[in-house]
């Protein structure tokens, strides 16, 4: 636990010492909230459904990727990532440091959007069950999706790459999640779509949860992928020391 704290620390830090985090965490919540308003206001529904319907799809094209672009693309870009993985630590210690530190950051800016259902309170009354089991689908959601991000950032030197093939990957996953979509690859190759909608699509298992009814499959769904990725993620880097 000494080795994760370590990491984490380092990590955590250097998201301060970056402005490219401050601009995408900035971006992240004025982009969510500025859509809802817009609903909000047009609609005059005092519930945060809209908010939530969006949530996958910025996290995966933009916000994720955006974090998680440099956790190993930039020490494989500075040449530090030989130094780190001969460190006297285990290199799962080092990718859980590394993983909790990015998952923290997103948390904060999450947490930036908290000024929603405080003016839902003031100007309404809105049904709490969907909001707390909203906010509690998108941490599970961010969680995995940051375990695709650090695994992808381990395979490029340019973090512009690893964030470009993170947000594909991600938005792959938002996206066939949606009915619609597996009904267009149904269209293509009969039976895919359904069994990629199934068992792949993560806006589904993420909506089980946000309608505020808690879906042990689906929190099964996340924590299992999310374990899968970083276990890749530290199995790939084994690989490289060694």
């Amino acid at each position: 636990m000494k080795d994760i704290a370590i990491i984490f620390k380092r990590e955590f830090n250097t998201y301060f010492y970056s402005p490219i985090a401050y601009v995408f965490s900035i971006i992240f919540i004025i982009l969510n909230s500025g859509l809802y308003m817009f609903h909000f206001f047009f609609f005059g529904n005092a519930d945060m459904r809209e908010f939530f319907s969006t949530l996958p799809i910025t996290l995966a094209l933009i916000f994720i990727p955006a974090i998680s672009m440099r956790l190993w693309s930039e020490e494989k870009k500075l040449g530090t990532i030989e130094l780190l993985l001969t460190l006297p630590m285990k290199i799962e210690h080092i990718v859980l440091g590394k993983y909790f530190a990015s998952l923290a950051f997103y948390l904060i800016a999450l947490a930036g959007t908290l000024t929603i259902p405080i003016l839902l309170v003031i100007l309404g009354n809105p049904d709490f069950g969907p909001i707390f089991g909203g906010y509690f689908g998108a941490i599970f959601l961010g969680a995995f999706f940051l375990a695709v991000g650090i695994f992808i950032s381990a395979f490029f030197n340019d973090q512009i790459v690893s964030l470009i093939i993170t947000s594909l990957a991600c938005g792959f996953l938002a996206l066939i999640g949606w009915r619609y979509v597996p009904m267009v690859i149904d269209g293509w190759i009969p039976g895919l779509g359904e069994f990629l909608y199934s068992y792949v699509g993560v806006t589904r298992h993420f909506n089980d949860i946000e309608r505020g009814v808690i879906d042990l499959k689906s929190v099964v769904y996340f924590v299992s992928l999310s374990a899968l990725f970083l276990t890749l993620n530290i199995k790939y880097l084994e690989g490289r020391k060694y």
